[in-house]
């Protein structure tokens, strides 16, 4: 029997979440146009040598936006997978672990994408 203001107290904003909502609308803002430029860049690519897709990305443009492609792919899903593990997931222990596992693989799947990307554009393999 308490009143809503009893129960509401302790249970209101915990001054977290607006700034994730936020960089996970910026990341997918960032991808519109990235993934629109490589699926563009894709299909252009259809039939081509590899000689000439690794000269493609050897030049500068396209491996920057590659890498910035990689880097707000993988931050946005390591965004997007934590709020589905934060709303599924009730056991915290299990829920932490979750969390840190997203991260690291995002992270490591980034590290790997950008590595790539850096030693066919420098010429190394």
């Amino acid at each position: 029997m308490r009143s809503p203001l009893g129960r509401a107290i302790g249970l209101g904003s915990a001054k977290e979440g607006v700034e994730h909502w936020w960089v996970q609308r910026l990341t997918a803002v960032a991808l519109v146009p990235l993934t629109l430029w490589f699926v563009i860049a894709l299909v252009g690519s259809i039939g081509a040598d590899l000689e000439s897709v690794q000269n493609w990305i050897g030049r500068p443009l396209p491996a920057i936006l590659l890498v910035l492609l990689l880097i707000a792919t993988f931050y946005h899903m390591s965004l997007g997978l934590q709020v589905v593990v934060e709303d599924y997931v009730h056991a915290e222990f299990a829920k932490l672990g979750l969390i840190i596992a997203v991260r690291l693989f995002c992270f490591a799947f980034a590290v790997a994408g950008i590595f790539a990307v850096l030693s066919i554009a420098v010429g190394t393999s």
